[in-house]
């Protein structure tokens, strides 16, 4: 399938590209058309700090972030996003140290997010920005809201690299990269699906890390 891959280049930078490949991938809420890969820019430091340049150019207004919780292995886009935010003059924090915390949750033996107690102070009471590799569904986006609400976090916005929904629970997603640019990217329920109608085997599992092949 890699020989399928395309790319596809955000409409606010040239220098962030999107990597993906067209065919018939499940994912844990859906069966997508699209395998969108973002290894690069995750992982690629170069790569990682222009996604935060264009993710940090999103926010225009003031805002208040005192710590980012990192989903689907966006860590290191997570920390030059804290250091593009930090830039700013219209951005305001509560930490003691006046800097932005950058925390990712941890998953249990049941699969329920949680933060362990040395992490509180990264949580409870403060200003959080919830940051996501994809967005499709909104059902990881609304799992990550109750969870830092649930350790007393206040949701200060969500971005994500990717994503087909403008808003989850009242709060605005900011991307990089939303459906419209990738052509013809569309999102099925198992039940619907018009690749498992035809017949049409899954080409491999996905998620906001990555692929497994089938």
């Amino acid at each position: 399938m890699e020989n399928r891959m395309v790319k596809f280049y955000s409409r606010d930078s040239n220098q962030v590209a999107l990597h993906a490949v067209p065919g018939h991938f499940a994912t844990s809420h859906s069966h997508i058309n699209y395998y969108i890969d973002m290894t690069s820019l995750k992982i690629r430091a170069k790569e990682a700090k222009n996604v935060a340049s264009v993710i940090a150019s999103k926010f225009t207004g003031a805002i208040t972030v005192d710590t980012i919780v990192c989903m689907d292995g966006t860590e290191v886009v997570g920390a030059f996003l804290a250091q593009k935010l930090e830039e700013k003059d219209s951005l305001t924090t509560i930490n003691r140290h006046e800097t932005i915390y950058v925390v990712s949750p941890e998953f249990n033996s049941t699969n329920q997010m949680i933060f362990r107690d040395n992490n509180m102070l990264a949580i409870r009471g403060k200003h959080v920005l919830l940051l996501l590799a994809t967005t499709t569904t909104g059902l990881t986006v609304r799992r990550s809201l109750e969870c830092i609400q649930y350790y007393g976090g206040i949701v200060a916005g969500i971005s994500s690299i990717f994503s087909t929904v403008k808003e989850v629970e009242g709060y605005p997603v900011e991307s990089v990269f939303t459906g419209e640019d990738l052509p013809g990217y569309a999102a099925y329920s198992q039940k619907d699906c018009p690749f498992c109608k035809k017949g049409t085997p899954l080409e491999a599992m996905v998620n906001g890390y990555g692929y497994s092949k089938l």
